[in-house]
């Protein structure tokens, strides 16, 4: 082997060590890095935290079929401002028959009868 190779080979042994020991170095960073981003984030809820069911059981969904609000009879617009609950939200009064089959109108499709037309 002549000197030359020989210095070589030890100049690339040497930075193949360097750069193992960068590598290692920006991998340990990034871990104490992200373990400290974890140490600010909330902390997990414990089960003791968790919300609980209550006393009566689970709740139920409530149906109730509620009166439509009458439209002005003047001829003018209501504004969106003017619109109970909130622009078109439901009425406030129940209606008197709470049985389904009072409250199917009896035409399919949201533009009359579904129909060509």
């Amino acid at each position: 082997m002549e000197p030359m190779e020989l210095a070589v080979s030890h100049t690339a042994a040497l930075l193949m060590w360097v750069a193992g020991l960068v590598v290692v170095g920006v991998l340990l960073t990034a871990f104490f890095w992200g373990r400290r981003a974890q140490a600010r984030e909330t902390r997990t809820v414990s089960p003791e935290e968790q919300p609980k069911r209550p006393y009566d059981g689970p709740v139920r969904e409530e149906r109730e079929y509620r009166e439509p609000d009458e439209m002005p009879h003047d001829g003018r617009r209501l504004l969106p401002h003017e619109l109970h609950n909130g622009y078109g939200g439901s009425s406030t009064h129940p209606s008197d028959s709470q049985d389904p089959d009072d409250h199917r109108k009896g035409n399919s499709g949201s533009f009359g009868s579904g129909g060509l037309g």
